[in-house]
């Protein structure tokens, strides 16, 4: 009797987790929930895949910020950001753009890829590069020397055209590998979904991706969900940002 009752206890925890983790997976629970008092600017960061966004719908849901994705690799152009850039741009949001890091292709051409797409604007936040694992680059990791040379290629080309020093982002895990301890000087936008992020070398965060299923209404695309984000101080600061 005693056995049956411990098999029937733990089949209805199963089912208790099973219907939790679809229900984060669907976007009904949220793991993550910065207090507006904590955090009180808020961003989303975009692609191709929320397909046409109506920007004036997305800032009246307390948006204060967007990063657009612009470009991939050292040929990919996002086919939505000139739209995006330039709709987005007509509202009072503060925009940036941001490139997907390659592995795969050298610093230099990376960002004579991003330059040839992303104009200068007033009031910008700065570049954004994102370093991130992708295919078997988590399981079969690139040589961290050599990818640090073409990180500092594509960080330091991109600033000197913009005047402003790009900002990174990344996984807690990429980071960890790559980035603890390098890289002095340049902001970190940081992913934790789960929990609140730490930084391997106790640094600093400038930018938070809480979640990667928020739910907004101005947009129609093949992906339902986007990446929510704050920045990690106060009105005042981000007005100011970056601080020249």
């Amino acid at each position: 009797m005693k056995k049956k009752t411990t098999i029937i206890v733990l089949a209805a925890l199963a089912v208790i987790a099973g219907a939790v983790a679809l229900l984060v997976y669907n976007g009904v629970i949220i793991l993550n929930n910065p207090s507006l008092k904590d955090y009180p600017v808020r961003g989303i960061d975009v692609s191709s895949y929320q397909g046409e966004i109506d920007w004036n719908v997305i800032v009246d849901q307390n948006i204060q910020f967007a990063f657009i994705k612009a470009t991939e690799g050292s040929s990919f152009i996002d086919p939505c950001f000139s739209e995006n850039f330039k709709n987005a741009s007509n509202t009072n949001l503060r925009i940036g753009a941001y490139h997907f890091y390659s592995y795969d292709s050298n610093g230099d051409t990376q960002a004579d890829n991003f330059i040839s797409v992303v104009p200068k604007a007033d009031n910008m936040l700065p570049p954004v590069v994102d370093f991130e694992f992708y295919g078997d680059k988590e399981n079969d990791l690139p040589d961290k020397e050599s990818t640090q040379i073409e990180m500092q290629i594509l960080l330091q080309k991109l600033e000197k055209h913009y005047g402003m020093r790009p900002v990174i982002y990344a996984t807690e895990k990429s980071y960890a590998l790559y980035l603890a301890g390098a890289f002095d000087g340049y902001d970190i936008w940081i992913r934790n979904v789960v929990s609140n992020p730490t930084l391997a070398d106790g640094r600093e965060w400038v930018f938070w991706q809480y979640t990667n299923r928020g739910t907004l209404n101005g947009y129609e695309g093949k992906e339902k969900y986007i990446d929510m984000n704050v920045f990690n101080g106060t009105k005042q600061a981000f007005d100011s940002y970056p601080e020249k």
